[in-house]
């Protein structure tokens, strides 16, 4: 419960002080009334005394307990709170009960502060006693020591408010770093661990290659001579090679890492998929190609997939209400060219700076050679260009 209480007291330290002032402001509300009724003390005009009135009384208590709201500035508070007191001793008014605003302060400054401060906070504090017992017809050294318990009370509580704070945000700290160093071995035991695997890995891969190898030859001399013998070395790769399949995919299944039942598993898209994504883009786009389509290499194809893709985004991002797109393949040069138009706002659209699509572009078609150009058409509209080789797939 506590621990929540001071949860929320972090989140809403404004509300939490004037929370905190609430019951003392309240309790100098409620003395306001028999302040009032009684009027001003016998003796009053003799001793020089002056009577505040109810207004007097209600602007001095707020004027005293309006620093509190301040207390995560705990010197300026106290020390607004202390010239205001002073003040009012020298204008000959008597205590009132938001004189004791001296002491939340008080404690506010042993609680957040050094001690040094707090000790000097402590000795002010003290010193106000002593002036405001000087009011009195006859003071004694016993009204002077209660007050001082009471002093030294809110003080040293603050003191231990102040120490097991102090404490409790060290506990944290340690927690905090301990699950830190905790986190650390366990990311350096892991990177041990698929180390040994890797190393496992190319064990178990050298000596069945080796095998094969070995197997191979020795097939290969014995395949005009001893047939049987030739067969029986074909088992035997055939029977290593399983089993090495089997062991690095053991093995390397380890090594994976974040991988979880979610994974997705579907091939990457290409250019086979580009007239499905045309077709089911937000955008109403058409496609059209020129020339032979090309066999190309599968991450080439993904390139000018995503290109595509992002081109048709941006589109509908910018391009304003009824934009239509068209896109271009063309194979008969030899370069492939991508060509993506729209007849949205162009130059007009509002610049965004939250986007990397034009960077992704030219980073896929760098990988191959190629060049990429994006920017607004003439006459309205926007163009993304792309240029690549035509490179072969492997075979």
């Amino acid at each position: 419960m506590f621990g929540s209480v001071r949860a929320w007291s972090r989140r809403h330290e404004k509300l939490a002080a004037v929370a905190g002032v609430a019951p003392l402001a309240l309790l100098c509300a409620l003395l306001a009334v028999p302040y009032a009724l009684n009027g001003p003390p016998p003796g009053a005009a003799q001793d020089g005394s002056p009577y505040l009135g109810v207004a007097g009384y209600l602007a001095l208590s707020a004027a005293l307990l309006a620093p509190l709201v301040w207390r995560s500035r705990p010197l300026g508070c106290f020390a607004t709170v202390s010239l205001i007191s002073f003040g009012q001793w020298l204008a000959g008014v008597d205590p009132l009960p938001a004189n004791l605003a001296v002491l939340v302060a008080l404690w506010a400054v042993a609680y957040r502060c050094s001690f040094r401060w707090a000790l000097a906070a402590g000795l002010v504090a003290e010193v106000g006693v002593f002036l405001a017992l000087v009011h009195w017809s006859d003071p004694t050294f016993g009204m002077f020591f209660s007050g001082s318990v009471f002093v030294v009370t809110v003080w040293l509580t603050g003191l231990y408010a102040n120490t097991r704070r102090r404490y409790l945000e060290s506990l944290e700290e340690r927690a905090e770093r301990a699950e830190r160093e905790r986190d650390q071995q366990a990311r350096m035991a892991a990177a041990a661990e698929r180390a040994r695997i890797a190393r496992e890995l190319h064990d178990v891969v050298a000596h069945n290659v080796s095998v094969i190898v070995v197997q191979a030859d020795g097939a290969g001399f014995a395949m005009d001579r001893d047939i049987e013998q030739a067969r029986l070395a074909v088992k035997t790769i055939s029977k290593t090679g399983r089993a090495a399949l089997a062991e690095m995919r053991r093995l390397v299944g380890v090594l994976r890492e974040n991988e979880t039942a979610s994974t997705d598993y579907t091939p990457q898209p290409g250019l086979g998929q580009l007239e499905e994504l045309v077709r089911g883009s937000a955008v109403p786009a058409r496609l059209s190609v020129g020339g032979v389509p090309a066999e190309l290499p599968e991450g080439q194809q993904l390139a000018v997939y995503r290109i595509v893709q992002e081109a048709l985004t941006n589109a509908l991002k910018h391009g304003g209400p009824g934009v239509r797109a068209s896109v271009e393949i063309d194979y008969s040069g030899p370069e492939l060219v991508v060509r993506v138009v729209d007849d949205g706002r162009g130059a007009a659209a509002p610049v965004s700076s939250d986007g990397h699509g034009l960077i992704g572009m030219r980073e896929r078609v760098g990988m191959y050679g190629g060049a990429v150009s994006a920017g607004p058409r003439q006459g309205g509209g926007f163009e993304v260009l792309a240029r690549l080789p035509m490179a072969k797939e492997a075979a």
